[in-house]
Order: C-alpha cells, then structure tokens, then sequence
C-alpha cells in the first residue's frame, strides 16, 4: 500500500463498500463497514500465543485509533456473490 494512504481515503474506501485487509499486532485481518459508524472485524490468522476473537464489532473511532498500527494494508471490491470471507 501507498506511504500515502490516510485514514480519510480508508474511511472512504469503507463506505464505497470496499473490504480492507491488514496486519495488526501480527494478526491478520479483513475489516468491512456493516452500519453507519458501525465496522465488523474479523479474524484471518491463528496464532495460538495471541488468541484473538474470530469476529469484532468497532466503531469508526477505534477503526481511527488503530489506523497508525496497521500494516500490509490491502483492499477489494466487496464479493457480494461469495461472501463467504
């Protein structure tokens, strides 16, 4: 991802219904918008020394709090006839 790549085009690219994958504290994750202000975190990585919940709920404010820290971030079109992620 770009050295660029703000928290405002992310926000953006949320609600333009985009999926976002990122690293975090060395778990993998896929992060898509489900509400207004409203963001579903789930889980892609074991690791079995840092046990995570598989699903989270976050608001826009601590998607915003953890933007710093993400790494490896990517994104895509939401796969609405596979939805399976």
């Amino acid at each position: 991802m770009d050295k660029n790549y703000t928290f405002e085009m992310m926000w953006e690219d949320l609600d333009d219904g985009y999926q976002i994958y990122y690293t975090y504290v060395r778990n993998r994750y896929l992060l898509f918008k489900t509400a207004s202000n409203c963001y579903t975190q789930k889980l892609l990585s074991t690791n079995p020394k840092n046990p995570q919940p598989k699903m989270t709920v976050l608001t826009l404010k601590r998607v915003k709090e953890m933007f710093p820290h993400m790494e490896n971030i990517e994104y895509k079109a939401l796969d609405v006839l596979n939805s399976d992620d």
